[in-house]
């Protein structure tokens, strides 16, 4: 076997054929030379194959089973299309120019039925099908340039369901042939022989797509773009063109860019990886240079582009100009793609399976399969992708070895061999010196470009998604590329708190601490009910005691010789105050269900702890203050060890946790001042400490634990002079004991409004976390590298992974706040919010919020509103932040400029979802002034018809005289004809307003040089005809009348209003006919 070549490092991914079909062919009798496949098509579910003989075939994609043959005798199968998103639904278009629409009814087990069929192509050849990515609408188009639309009718809707509407209508009628077709979000893109055109189906508009024209078969496509920060963009559309070139255009059909992929093409052929163990070789020989007619493009995989030849599969990345990879594919006819999967139609009838792989998944299925030489082969071809540490999830270093033994010595010795340099050269897993030549130039990880600036990508860590193949725009700016790096989260966080599971469920639900402050006291039960708590915690007792006994005694041991004999006297004399307080009085359950008696006992214990584990000066102050006996230390371990029975009873008290957060608010303005006095003093903090001076057991450390934070979240340093400065000071000496979860929320919850407080915590953790691999990696300055060090460290936790987020956001301020994202929900937009700028917090929850699909945003966005509050604060943000200037928006008078609401907002997405986020009247009120106040009139209409303030939404869509804010689908309709008297009449008063500003408009533009301006005025004429339309010609003249308004229709005007009145008369007849043969029918039954 000759020396295997290797691929360059910029291919990463390879075409691979594990399945024949072969079989599957002869079992339908379409390996025959009579009768062949004609076309085909590719769902989620079903593989269609159109045959010469006008059947069509169903196959079940999972175990390749035939589930149903449609039949037709109007010739031969030219087209078939499934429906996107109703799997129940097939079009089908034959030689003689007949559509016909199916419905399967597989889920009711019934028979296959026509529900619509078209003749409108009749005696010319069908050359394209598409479906409507929403509704029942299959638009259809052939060769002599007609395009047409068939609108299904559904018997799960009734059989009357499409009676009223036409089912067939003709869109419009190109200079050329129809070569492809594409539908998205409402507009229809039409490619011809010549150009390529877009069309609103809505509104009935047309534009060509460029300038120049073409001659020949060329495809064009559109390009959802929804990944990352783009989700939610409008799609953008690919053009072919001559010379392997792809025109880029905007969603309106504006030219962007013009993609060369001539010089590109001129790299090797990949080669195709074959289900036999037959292996092809790669031929590094250069190509020249490639040009190409495209004849159809389609949207392929995640952000790819595919288009083919009689001989070649291509696949591009469009948005950063780079060719993925080219195949050469013998005698192909077409290609039907869905996700990563084509299905390739050769001239010879045959049909071949495609999946498009990255190398360690290809490798990884040709393991599974035990194809071994084929598997060794595309490690050595690609050893720059198999050889890095990504790949060992895939394929981890055992199994290449198992590779490695089953090749024959004999057979393979050269493969042998090679594969052995592979082996050699693997990373581990956990490998961070990664070859950076590997890392950096392959098409999963970077991309170096010829100005020196490396373009990175990333793919998702599941095993489906990299199935997909998926290239991330490399193009995209960074914020863009930062939101690619969503790393899978899990759902259970590591804690050793032995409360965690209640931590968690009031993590989720967001209700506040078990203890922050004193809860009103509960009636005491029956001292015969709390005799049975007394006698379960005494050996506890015992024990405790006997801990701290000894690691006291143990902390007199250490210190120096002179102070020894001191030590243990004032233990012995300690001792002997014992009976000052009878035991019994201290260990009586009723102190731990009393808050108030808690927070004086955790007071006394406090003394206890600082004369141990204090701090030194703290150590000698409170061995001169304190007259704490040995005994009263028995009663502060027997308050640790209740002091998780009395965090259970105050979590199953159901103490309401509104009254709570209503204190903790007031508290925290009382505190205000107190703070600026703190700032005063100037003294320098204490140093956090964050490890135990002395050894702890680690049963002993629990419960100091429990009790450290008990005493943190009680507050109970309320009652010293400075508050702030007591929290912060206990939160620095004694940060080792705390539970760092717990005092992360605590200071979410309680000290939002104190930095003194929050960055307390957060230096502890920053010293805590110093040690740790990924502060290197973080210093360094590598954003995208530190992204991808942080997802090493799953399954996160939220204090260590807000520490190093921490230094991220001092490192890249806006960009790294912008992939903080990712972190959802371990880390929170509270915890974002307390560490970032307003503006730069804006744009991690717009980034946040558009991450989840659209129909559960409003739902997700009100989930993050605790308290709400924040949804006041967050929409006055939304409207200072990227938005037009209000002199722009507003006049002088306060009142609307003239078409001001069509000035972007950039955060007009988060603007939209807040103000339609349910609150009460008040709250309704207070946004619609705010909406008003910055000039956000889209908002502010839209909350007017909420509060039923129609007459003010009317008014100001009068000012900025928009047509279109009364027609569109999320447009104010008037429903009576006192509001369309309304709006006539208010028309009418502010024309002659707008008539004195027509000279000049907002910032001295002209306003009427725009003929798209003055078609979308609001006029008299304009509301009478959308009156007409709704209640009749007649009517509407007659409210004109009422009005007052002397209107004279133009011939337009007047002709539509005949239409009107000509299929009302119609409408009436065809109602009588209908409800005569209704009645004559049930005579007839009733006879």
């Amino acid at each position: 076997m000759p020396l295997i070549p290797v691929v360059p490092e910029n291919h990463s991914h390879v075409l691979a054929e594990f399945d024949c079909l072969d079989p599957l062919l002869s079992a339908l009798r379409l390996d025959s030379g009579r009768l062949k496949c004609t076309c085909l098509a590719v769902s989620r579910k079903w593989l269609a194959l159109g045959t010469s003989a006008g059947g069509l075939h169903l196959i079940q994609k999972e175990g390749w089973k035939q589930r149903l043959i449609l039949t037709h005798k109007e010739g031969s199968i030219a087209e078939v299309a499934c429906c996107p998103h109703d799997e129940d639904f097939i079009a089908v278009a034959t030689s003689q120019g007949l559509v016909v629409v199916w419905e399967l009814q597989l889920e009711r087990r019934g028979r296959p039925e026509r529900v619509s069929v078209s003749w409108e192509h009749r005696g010319q050849a069908i050359s394209a099908l598409c479906w409507d990515t929403s509704t029942l609408r299959v638009f259809v188009g052939d060769t002599g340039g007609k395009v047409s639309f068939l609108r299904a009718g559904s018997s799960k809707m009734g059989k009357g369901s499409a009676f009223v509407i036409f089912p067939v209508q003709t869109v419009t009628t190109v200079d050329s042939r129809v070569v492809q077709l594409g539908y998205q979000d409402g507009r229809l893109l039409i490619s011809s022989l010549s150009r390529c055109y877009l069309c609103d189906t809505e509104r009935e508009k047309f534009w060509r797509v460029g300038n120049k024209e073409r001659d020949g078969e060329y495809g064009a496509c559109f390009f959802p773009q929804n990944r990352g920060l783009l989700v939610g963009q409008p799609p953008l559309l690919y053009s072919a063109r001559p010379g392997s070139r792809i025109w880029e255009a905007s969603f309106n059909g504006e030219v962007l860019s013009t993609h060369q992929f001539k010089q590109p093409l001129a790299c090797p052929p990949l080669p195709l990886i074959p289900y036999r163990d037959e292996p092809q070789y790669y031929n590094p020989v250069q190509k020249s240079p490639q040009s190409i007619a495209f004849p159809k493009l389609l949207y392929f995989g995640d952000q790819n582009l595919l288009t083919w030849t009689h001989s070649a599969v291509y696949i591009f990345t469009p948005q950063n100009g780079q060719v993925l990879l080219w195949t050469e594919v013998k005698d192909l006819v077409d290609i039907a793609v869905y996700r990563n999967e084509l299905f390739c139609l050769h001239g010879s009838g045959r049909l071949s399976h495609l999946s498009l792989l990255s190398a360690e998944r290809c490798v990884e299925r040709l393991l599974r399969r035990e194809s071994w030489p084929l598997a060794a082969m595309v490690c050595c071809m690609f050893q720059h992708t198999i050889t890095t540490s990504r790949a060992r999830k895939a394929i981890p270093i055992d199994r290449l070895e198992h590779l490695r033994s089953q090749l024959s010595s004999n057979t393979h010795l050269e493969l042998t061999g090679q594969l052995e340099e592979v082996i050699s050269k693997l990373e581990p897993l956990d490998s961070a010196s990664s070859s950076r030549r590997s890392s950096i130039s392959s098409h999963e990880s970077f991309n170096v470009l010829d100005c020196g600036i490396y373009r990175v990508i990333s793919r998702r860590g599941s095993q489906s998604d990299e199935e997909t193949s998926s290239l991330i725009n490399q193009s995209m700016s960074e914020e863009e590329r930062l939101k690619e790096f969503s790393f899978v989260q899990e759902d259970d966080q590591v804690d050793h708190d032995p409360q965690s599971s209640e931590r968690m469920e009031a993590e989720r639900s967001e209700q506040g601490l078990h203890f922050h402050l004193p809860l009103s006291f509960r009636p005491k039960p029956p001292r015969i009910a709390l005799q049975a708590v007394k006698d379960s915690v005494s050996s506890f007792v015992k024990k405790t005691t006997e801990r701290i006994n000894t690691l006291q005694m143990n902390s007199e041991l250490w210190q120096r010789p002179e102070f020894k004999d001191s030590g243990h006297s004032e233990m012995s004399a300690s001792t002997g105050k014992s009976g000052l307080k009878p035991l019994s009085t201290i260990q009586d359950p009723l102190v731990l269900l009393d808050p108030v008696c808690l927070g004086e006992a955790l007071q006394e214990w406090l003394a206890v702890l600082q004369r141990i584990l204090g701090p030194v000066e703290h150590r000698s102050t409170a061995a001169g203050d304190s007259n704490v006996d040995v005994p009263g230390e028995e009663r502060w371990d027997y308050l640790n060890s209740c002091s998780e029975q009395q965090e259970e009873s105050l979590i199953s008290s159901g103490e309401p946790a509104e009254s709570i957060t209503e204190e903790k608010k007031e508290e925290t303005c009382e505190l205000e001042e107190k703070e600026d006095q703190c700032e005063s003093n100037g003294s320098p903090p204490d140093p956090v400490r964050v490890v135990s001076p002395k050894p702890v057991p680690s049963d002993l450390l629990a419960d100091l634990t429990q009790l450290a934070t008990l005493y943190t979240e009680m507050r109970c340093f309320k009652n010293q002079e400075n508050e702030v400065l007591g929290c912060t000071t206990f939160l620095r000496s004694y940060f080792f004991l705390l539970d760092q979860e717990r005092v992360r929320r605590m200071c979410l919850l309680c000290h939002q409004d104190q930095p003194e407080v929050q960055s307390s915590f957060i230096e502890a953790m920053l010293d805590l976390t110093q040690s740790s691999k990924v502060v290197e990696v973080i210093r360094r300055g590598d954003l995208l590298r530190s992204l991808r060090s942080l997802r090493e460290l799953q399954p996160w936790s939220a204090p260590p992974l807000l520490a190093h987020l921490h230094r991220l956001y001092q490192k890249h301020r806006e960009a790294a706040v912008r992939s903080f994202t990712q972190f959802y929900p371990t880390i929170t937009p509270a915890d974002v919010m307390t560490m970032a700028q307003q503006g730069h917090f804006l744009a991690y929850l717009d980034n946040l919020v558009q991450s989840r699909t659209e129909e559960h945003r409003l739902s997700f966005l009100q989930s993050l509103l605790e308290p709400e509050s924040l949804r006041q604060d967050w929409l006055e943000l939304a409207l200072t932040h990227d938005a037009p200037q209000r002199c722009d928006t507003l006049s002088p008078d306060g009142q609307p400029r003239w078409h001001s609401h069509c000035f972007s907002w950039g955060y007009g997405r988060l603007l939209s979802l807040l103000i339609r986020l349910p609150a009460d009247l008040s709250s309704k009120q207070k946004m619609a002034e705010t909406c008003r106040s910055h000039g956000y009139w889209t908002g502010y209409i839209y909350l007017c018809c909420e509060l039923q303030c129609r007459k003010e939404a009317f008014t100001t869509i009068c000012q900025l005289d928009d047509i279109s804010l009364l027609d569109e689908a999320d447009g104010v309709v008037p429903q009576t004809l006192e509001e369309w008297r309304l709006l006539i009449q208010l028309s009418q008063r502010c024309s002659s307003e707008v008539d004195s500003e027509q000279v000049t408009g907002v910032n001295g533009s002209s306003r009427s040089n725009s003929l798209a301006d003055c078609d979308g005025k609001i006029s008299p004429e304009k509301l009478t005809l959308m009156l007409a339309r709704t209640a009749g010609p007649d009517r509407a003249m007659a409210v004109l009348e009422e009005c007052g308004v002397q209107l004279v229709l133009s011939p337009h005007s007047k002709l539509v209003c005949e239409l009107l009145r000509v299929t009302e008369k119609r409408q009436r007849a065809m109602i009588q006919t209908m409800l005569e043969r209704c009645d004559r029918f049930l005579w007839s039954q009733h006879a």
